[in-house]
């Protein structure tokens, strides 16, 4: 009895025992594809996690940059990658919303990947040119209601974060308005000091310096609390739209059946990485608010935003790809 007992003991400690490649993962580099090019928030963010998870886990973790639309290629890079921990996607609201914009994935968005955890948030303001009729948010809605239709509002290209959240604000305001998109923040910031459009919906970062030196006002911020670098603007709850709240986001995932145990390691280093105050400093200066989760958490995070702005896509009538 005794020795079957041991038996028993035995095959319940293997069950339970991580397998061995886990616990010596990682094994080589660790390779961060990232859906965008060098040089933007998210490459920068991705580089500065980086560098503090290659510390703790004893390895490089390099940076691999492959744009293309809605993130596609690099989600198709990584979903067909070996799930061993060893290629990681930077998941943002993109990969939430390229699910209602196209037809035809070549992944599940939802079952190819096993998110690790969420890296940061940053801010998406309303803002209008600085010389603008509309000196708060208050005033552009009472335009917006008293003449339906007249009001022009910006945004970056079709699909982006910045244009469905420009769409989501003819429904959380119940008004009629123009959205209007443009090939790029730069066309965006000429169009508002040039007139040509009334208003816009963009992330806070690329528009700070336009905004701090007065060529634009921000009316709001569309978030639940106040943007860092913008302590002085409302968000739009406390300007009185209080169903319009959107954040960008970003995130790492690994491919879908990398082991738990890896799940659990990379997780470790991404959390010691955020709670570095050097981290956390070099993101604030990009305006992105440094949050890890567990993956638990960043699953639940990424189901809800395909949920949410796949509704939002069907509201704005935007035919799939």
């Amino acid at each position: 009895m005794k020795f079957k007992h041991m038996l028993g003991a035995l095959a319940v400690a293997a069950l339970f025992a991580p397998p061995a490649f886990a616990q010596k993962f990682p094994t080589k580099p660790v390779r961060i594809v990232v859906p965008f090019g060098a040089g933007g928030v998210a490459d920068v963010t991705a580089r500065v996690v980086a560098q503090k998870m290659a510390g703790t886990l004893g390895q490089p973790v390099v940076i691999e940059n492959k744009p293309g639309a809605g993130g596609i290629a690099a989600g198709d890079a990584v979903a067909k990658a070996a799930p061993d921990g060893h290629t990681l996607l930077l998941m943002s609201n993109a990969t939430a919303v390229s699910e209602g914009l196209f037809r035809a994935l070549p992944f599940k968005t939802l079952q190819d990947f096993a998110p690790v955890s969420t890296l940061g948030y940053f801010d998406l303001a309303v803002v209008t040119a600085g010389n603008s009729r509309f000196r708060n948010l208050g005033e552009l809605l009472a335009f917006a209601k008293a003449h339906p239709g007249q009001l022009n509002l910006g945004s970056i290209n079709v699909g982006s974060t910045q244009h469905l959240t420009a769409e989501m604000f003819k429904s959380a305001a119940g008004v009629q308005v123009q959205v209007v998109p443009f090939n790029g923040t730069p066309a965006v910031v000429t169009a508002l000091r040039g007139g040509q459009i009334d208003a816009a919906v963009e992330i806070v970062a690329p528009v700070l310096t336009q905004i701090q030196s007065g060529a634009l006002r921000a009316l709001a911020v569309a978030s639940d609390k106040r943007a860092a670098a913008l302590p002085q603007v409302p968000t739009t709850r406390e300007a009185g739209l209080s169903n319009y709240v959107a954040r960008s986001w970003n995130g790492l995932a690994a491919p879908a059946k990398t082991p738990a145990p890896v799940i659990a390691r990379l997780n470790q280093a991404i959390v010691a990485a955020l709670d570095a105050p050097e981290v956390k400093k070099k993101l604030r200066e990009l305006n992105v608010d440094a949050q890890s989760s567990t993956p638990q958490e960043a699953a639940a995070l990424l189901a809800s935003e395909v949920k949410r702005w796949g509704s939002v896509i069907q509201a704005a009538k935007i035919a799939p790809q």
